[in-house]
């Protein structure tokens, strides 16, 4: 297959494109999302989409791309892995409702599109993964938990998780509150950190 002939579109205007089909995808579910709908969206003609991008995954795969959508956690580093997990549930907790529903208008789509599953996966899942199991490798090498800790194995696949079965099981975002309650009570007693909460 032939890639589509790229035009010359300023960074900012890409990012105009990707931000708006990143919106309508969160607003109707991959199915309704168009090029038509985001030319309209960014007043441009659907050619220039085409001619850009070619077709509707590769633009969705660009967009995760170029955005980034999983970069916030990766600068987070507190000196302590309490407090890094603490960082890791606000900045999650309010970015929950932009990227869960991203995540579930994505999911079954990119199971039928590899290329679209391995953007998703190297923009929202992978950065975040990695940058929690940074914040792990920290606390270890400090002292604060077991290196062989089993538990450790499961904090980035627990937190994640919880993130993106919250909505479906209670019809609710797993906002800052929530995720910071789910640490306390689950993830810092398995890792055995003796830690206060914060006042």
């Amino acid at each position: 297959m032939t890639s589509p002939r790229r035009s010359k579109i300023t960074p900012e205007r890409e990012v105009e494109f990707y931000e708006a089909a990143l919106d309508l995808l969160r607003e109707g579910g991959y199915d309704a999302l168009t090029m038509e709908g985001v030319a309209a969206r960014t007043r441009c003609g659907k050619s220039t989409l085409y001619r850009q991008w070619g077709t509707k995954p590769q633009l969705i795969a660009a967009a995760l791309r170029g955005t980034r959508c999983g970069k916030r956690l990766v600068e987070i580093d507190t000196g302590s892995l309490a407090g890094d997990l603490r960082e890791a549930a606000r900045v999650t907790g309010a970015g929950s409702g932009r990227d869960t529903s991203l995540m579930h208008a994505l999911g079954h789509a990119a199971l039928q599109n590899p290329e679209l599953q391995r953007a998703l996966r190297e923009a929202l899942i992978e950065p975040e993964v990695e940058a929690i199991e940074a914040m792990i490798r920290r606390g270890a090498a400090r002292g604060e938990i077991d290196a062989d800790n089993p538990a450790a194995e499961f904090v980035a696949t627990q937190l994640i998780g919880v993130v993106r079965a919250r909505p479906m099981l209670e019809g609710r975002y797993a906002d800052e509150a929530y995720l910071s309650r789910f640490l306390e009570a689950a993830v810092f007693p398995a890792l055995g950190l003796r830690v206060t909460s914060p006042t």
